[in-house]
């Protein structure tokens, strides 16, 4: 008997390893988005999907705070939080953020929305992409459009429609508290701990109608971060930063045209200008305005070859304040750049190449002060009678030098230099 109860242990021990435990660590994956919505953003939130996926994660969550951005890199956002197969959470964090235009359809859209207190959310009415305003027909096309996309988020997640109409519509917007009180979010958490609590044994709608009930109550948070190369780009999707790099990358292109040789001024403008471009590349922008920019870099080199008397700087100057105000086609002031910026860069600039035209200007006027040139216009004196030819000297040397005087020049007469003929100089006398 005691042998059996031996054996039966040992073969309960054995099948306990055989068998794979069904039970696993829960892991949440964590992101903050503090960024403008756009491709730079939506690239890097899908492929947080992507990674959640691969490890199976309990939930994904975007901290989000953003002021919105562009409707195609939202709806690519949209699709792939729709089609995950990990859960996704918006928490709109910290005190203070928003989730502002764009950020509302994707608050809307996750299987969970959840607010810290101080927040707010809405505002969620498209605007013209050139910051002009739309005719009625096209108006009424975009917004029926865009209320018709966020009721439909809304309902997916059994969300207050209404409300998400009237975001659309009237422009709305809602505090944390209200937001709860009228189902537009799910709950209000003061912390990433009480995220995770409040979401635990909820059950949330997936794709193709699945369910899933979430188990985040002792899960650990995974926070993750953005590359090195998503922090650069992140930074170009910022209008400011990308116009700046651009007027860099003008000011070195400047400088390399106008002083060849220089390659520092031309290495570092082109740098700028290339990442300049990357970052306009993944931005809403008016090729109207890059022409008139490129203009009037243009203008500005031609001043210095051509004597306009201030003519081509003035132009240019106009050229550029018009071309910065109409580079990004959007009238949210965060997607372009503003008045505050756009200006004092024309009135550096304005500086910067009237200084730098001046310089070359004076330049071109300087005396020459070597070569055969130089000579031109010094005082010698005749050491060899010249009748009409013989010899002076001049800057420290004898030469050969021929009298433009119809009379005979004797020595110690002082001579001017007139022309330089190869080796002789043409001179004639200096007057008393």
């Amino acid at each position: 008997m005691k042998r059996l109860s031996i054996a039966l242990g040992l073969l309960s021990l054995l099948l306990g390893l055989a068998t794979p435990s069904t039970s696993r660590a829960q892991v949440v994956h964590w992101l903050v988005v503090d960024d403008i919505i756009g491709p730079i953003s939506a690239d890097y939130m899908l492929d947080a999907i992507k990674e959640a996926e691969t490890a199976q994660a309990e939930v994904l969550v975007f901290e989000l705070d953003t002021p919105g951005g562009l409707m195609d890199s939202m709806r690519s956002i949209i699709k792939g939080i729709l089609a995950s197969d990990v859960p996704v959470a918006v928490y709109i964090a910290p005190e203070g953020a928003r989730a502002a235009s764009a950020g509302t359809f994707i608050a809307l859209s996750a299987h969970i929305a959840a607010m810290a207190p101080g927040t707010n959310l809405g505002a969620a009415s498209p605007v013209a992409g050139a910051g002009g305003e739309m005719d009625s027909t096209m108006a009424s096309k975009v917004f029926n459009d865009a209320e018709a996309y966020i009721r439909s988020l809304a309902r997916t997640h059994d969300r207050n429609e209404e409300w998400a109409a009237s975001a659309v519509r009237s422009a709305e917007s809602l505090p944390a508290s209200e937001a709860v009180e009228q189902n537009v979010v799910d709950f209000i958490a003061n912390s990433p701990e009480e995220l995770l609590a409040k979401m635990d044994g909820r059950e949330v709608k997936m794709a193709e109608g699945k369910f899933k009930t979430l188990s985040t109550a002792q899960a650990t948070i995974e926070t993750k971060t953005l590359t090195q190369r998503y922090k650069i780009l992140s930074l170009l999707n910022n209008p400011t930063i990308s116009y700046l790099l651009l007027m860099l990358g003008f000011y070195g292109l400047f400088f390399e045209l106008s002083n060849p040789g220089a390659i520092f001024p031309g290495v570092a403008g082109s740098i700028c200008l290339i990442l300049g471009l990357l970052g306009l590349q993944t931005l809403s922008i008016s090729y109207a305005g890059l022409l008139l920019m490129i203009v009037a870099l243009v203008l500005f080199f031609l001043e210095t070859q051509i004597t306009s008397h201030g003519l081509l700087t003035v132009g240019g100057a106009g050229a550029l304040l018009a071309g910065s105000l109409m580079l990004f086609e959007s009238p949210a002031p965060f997607l372009r750049v503003s008045m505050q910026v756009a200006l004092p860069t024309v009135l550096l600039s304005l500086v910067f190449f009237g200084f730098a035209i001046l310089m070359a200007l004076r330049a071109q006027k300087r005396r020459v002060v070597s070569g055969e040139e130089a000579l031109v216009g010094l005082v010698g004196e005749v050491r060899k009678t010249l009748d009409p030819e013989g010899t002076i000297f001049v800057a420290g040397e004898h030469w050969t030098a021929v009298s433009e005087s119809s009379d005979p020049l004797p020595v110690g007469v002082s001579v001017e230099v007139v022309a330089v003929d190869r080796l002789t100089l043409h001179v004639k006398p200096v007057s008393s």
